[in-house]
């Protein structure tokens, strides 16, 4: 990689020689301006107002320009006789935990590449310094024309630096909220939690320009003379009138976009529809009515596991009832019929003994 700036370190009376190099490069597509009606670049040439003529480079110089519009001449000379420390010096001037940082404040990133074999001790002791401390540098350094304010942070193995904004050039966030009380409620807070575990976490890796890879599909199916592929229609989002119906349809949406990753995870994560509870007092008899409907099915149903026992007991009393009311009959039907047979039986030897008094006589 290429440096933009060669300087040094000040780290109190340790100066480390290093290379400014760029952290961060863009992929944008860029694009010419041409000639519509023929294809022909079009060129921006630096004229002189007063002359009305394009000039060199060579003969362009800078100036500042006065709140009536004077032009006062600054020289290269002038901007290099300024008592600037940073001029080629990068100048810590604080150690300071990272939380203090404010975001807005970051801006360019470069990597301090260690310059030569001497830079290589006092580079590694910085680095490890700010490992062990937990902490950043603050530091203060020129470059472009201008001093900035930049913060030290190891990477890797590497420090890397944010240039950063001054404090008065990040402006306060005045205006910018909603004006009036705007109450959220508890279920709409759960839903939007909901939401975000439905979301999840991402590897930013993983993410891409989809843009930028659009628009490289399209040049080059120009170059090759096809026809650019067409884009997917999106439909467009409706008009909000619920807040509470869009968050639980958001929470769908991104579950189905999911697809079903997590398992278990996602239905025990599920979102119902809540009804609309304007104060506790209402709550409290919807619940008491949810017990006692729980309770009296609950009852219901032990009375139907019941029933089946009780039948089968009644049968099972009824059954040796039965078979002994049975066996009574049928010893007296076997009485009966024993004593029928014995009075025919003495019947017939009465008859018997008569007819042999008649023969004897």
């Amino acid at each position: 990689m290429r440096s933009i700036w060669n300087g040094a370190i000040s780290f109190g009376l340790v100066s480390i020689p290093i290379k400014l190099v760029n952290a961060t490069e863009s992929h944008a597509v860029s694009f010419r301006q041409i000639h519509t009606e023929d294809g022909g670049r079009i060129r921006y040439r630096k004229v002189c107002e007063l002359e009305d003529r394009e000039v060199t480079q060579a003969e362009i110089g800078k100036a500042y320009e006065d709140a009536d519009g004077a032009m006062i001449p600054i020289t290269d000379e002038d901007l290099s006789q300024l008592p600037i420390p940073t001029a080629r010096t990068i100048e810590i001037v604080a150690f300071v935990p990272e939380d203090r940082i404010d975001p807005l404040q970051m801006g360019s990133a470069y990597y301090l590449a260690a310059s030569g074999a001497p830079a290589a001790k006092p580079y590694t002791l910085l680095r490890e310094a700010l490992k062990r401390s937990n902490r950043v540098a603050i530091a203060k350094f020129a470059l472009r024309g201008r001093e900035r304010l930049g913060m030290l942070r190891v990477v890797g193995d590497a420090i890397a630096m944010h240039g950063l904004l001054w404090p008065d050039e990040v402006r306060a966030p005045e205006g910018i909220a909603p004006e009036g009380g705007v109450t959220v409620r508890d279920q709409e807070l759960d839903l939007a939690d909901a939401l975000m575990d439905t979301l999840g976490e991402i590897d930013l890796d993983d993410l891409h320009d989809e843009y930028r890879e659009a628009v490289e599909e399209v040049v080059a199916a120009k170059a090759a003379g096809e026809r650019p592929p067409e884009s997917r229609e999106e439909a467009a989002p409706g008009k909000v009138l619920d807040l509470m119906a869009a968050l639980e349809s958001s929470v769908r949406a991104a579950r189905e976009s999911r697809g079903g990753e997590g398992g278990g995870t996602d239905e025990e994560a599920e979102v119902r529809s809540l009804p609309q509870r304007k104060t506790a007092s209402r709550r409290t008899p919807k619940e008491t009515g949810a017990k006692k409907s729980t309770s009296t099915a609950a009852k219901k149903t032990a009375a139907k596991k019941a029933e089946p026992k009780k039948s089968t007991a009644k049968s099972g009393a009824s059954t040796p009832a039965k078979k002994t009311a049975a066996k009574g009959t049928a010893k007296k039907a076997a009485g009966r019929s024993t004593a029928k047979e014995s009075a025919r039986s003495t019947g017939r030897s009465t008859a018997k003994k008569t007819a042999s008094r008649r023969r004897s006589a």
